[in-house]
């Protein structure tokens, strides 16, 4: 299996979900930081990384420019996603020891899964309340308290699509038992 066909799914199920991050009646929920986990699990090529960190930004630019989206989170911590996807990718870079597709290694898997999305979440609120102007005049604590509020809803989706996303290559690597050796190649 060549790595663009095996990389598509994760490719299209961020096009999909980019546009809002906790979904709506209309939207589905950001799937953005498991397609990072998922794609540091699955291919071994920083090139993959490079390619999703520009189809984010692009798919963040249309959603702005031409879907009228706002532009809230775009500011200076804007960068920061760098290391808050970075965070994701090498958690499931990690997990790869866990690939053999066991339940148990499942379970694993999704509890690197929590561990990275807890730290790519405190680097993006980090962030954004360190660099982005907004938040000049608010206490630490009272951003912490703010942003709790949802710190559920962000891992919770990533968890939630982490687990769909496991839960098919499982179901996969039985129909095709070959699919996770060759795709270990790349």
């Amino acid at each position: 299996m060549k790595i663009t066909y095996a990389l598509l799914p994760l490719v299209a199920m961020m096009a999909l979900t980019r546009v809002h991050h906790f979904g709506s009646l209309a939207t589905l929920p950001d799937a953005s930081l498991a397609v990072f986990f998922l794609a540091g699990l699955c291919f071994k090529p920083r090139a993959v990384f490079a390619a999703l960190l520009i189809e984010a930004a692009v798919l963040d630019f249309v959603a702005i420019h031409y879907f009228n989206v706002s532009d809230w989170c775009l500011s200076p911590a804007y960068i920061f996603l760098i290391p808050t996807y970075a965070a994701l990718w090498l958690g499931g870079r990690f997990s790869r020891r866990y690939l053999n597709q066991s339940w148990l290694s499942i379970s694993k898997t999704m509890a690197v899964a929590l561990v990275a999305g807890c730290a790519a979440f405190a680097i993006s609120n980090g962030s954004f309340y360190l660099f982005s102007g907004r938040y000049e005049a608010m206490p630490l604590a009272q951003y912490v308290q703010a942003t709790g509020g949802y710190v559920w809803s962000y891992l919770g989706y990533a968890l939630l699509y982490t687990g769909l996303g496991l839960s098919v290559l499982k179901i996969w690597t039985v129909v095709k038992p070959s699919l996770l050796e060759k795709q270990m190649r790349y």
